[in-house]
């Protein structure tokens, strides 16, 4: 089994799949067995090790390579001092800057963009083979640009949802955290329902806004275009922003799961 593993600035997602070197061609993008957890940037590797070991429980066994990516400097680097451990009984791989994917960077500086936008665009051309505009909504809204060849043009960042909510209510003393559900109507009857609406449609409007203005820097010759949203907030936006066509949850863990066996052929 192949154990994908993605370290984010708020959660970690792990994926289980088959690994028998099926053609990519084949490959479908939902693992056999999810899990996700709360990213603790103060965990050791020690701590890693029980945490994802525990987890998978009598999966682990089963596990013949991992493929792996994180975006936070701290974990990062224990989880390469985990998969150093692991790699005499399995084939590890952490992607970051050098490790080749098969995705042209065409940007200024490729080096800064993150390992979770590159597998993203991976995945999302491997499974619709169109100009593709990828939503990622976490901590940060990242909203990527990946054309019909597979190349990675770049696109634009912005404060996550989480953020927003945070920041609001920490710099609005009379405002506070409210659950993320949709409310009764735009128009907010109530102080928490004004909050929700405001939230909830405003990211969708900022979604909606950014790709309207992509598609049309990219104009007509892109066309088909594929508007993907994914990352751990996706529900909350994805039926409330129009320009979005396709949800696929497992987007990031299917990138690394094509770059696990791009170098796994190339052995």
């Amino acid at each position: 089994m192949l154990l994908c593993i993605d370290v984010g600035n708020t959660h970690v997602s792990l994926g289980l799949y088959p690994d028998a070197g099926t053609v990519a061609e084949e490959l479908a993008p939902e693992p056999e067995r999810r899990w996700r957890l709360r990213t603790d940037t103060s965990a050791t590797a020690d701590e890693l090790d029980l945490t994802v070991t525990g987890m998978l429980g009598a999966h682990f066994p089963e596990v013949t390579a991992v493929a792996a990516l994180s975006t936070v400097p701290g974990p990062s680097r224990e989880l390469r001092s985990l998969l150093s451990r692991w790699s005499d009984r399995m084939r590890t791989l952490v992607v970051g800057p050098g490790v080749r994917t098969g995705v042209p960077l065409l940007v200024d500086q490729p080096r800064e963009v993150g390992a979770d936008r590159v597998v993203n665009s991976l995945a999302a051309h491997h499974l619709f083979g169109t100009t593709c505009v990828c939503v990622d909504l976490g901590t940060c809204t990242n909203i990527d640009v990946v054309t019909a060849k597979g190349e990675f043009l770049g696109g634009a960042l912005a404060p996550g949802i989480d953020i927003a909510m945070q920041a609001l209510a920490e710099r609005a003393s009379s405002l506070r955290p409210v659950d993320l559900v949709e409310p009764r109507s735009v128009i907010g009857r109530t102080t928490v329902e004004a909050v929700q609406a405001g939230v909830l449609y405003g990211a969708a409007g900022q979604v909606d806004g950014l790709v309207r203005r992509i598609l049309a820097e990219l104009g007509p010759e892109a066309l088909p275009v594929t508007v993907i949203v994914t990352g751990g907030l996706a529900e909350l936006v994805y039926g409330r922003a129009d320009t979005i066509t396709h949800h696929v949850p497992d987007l990031t863990l299917h990138g690394l799961r094509l770059t696990h066996l791009r170098h796994h052929r190339a052995r």
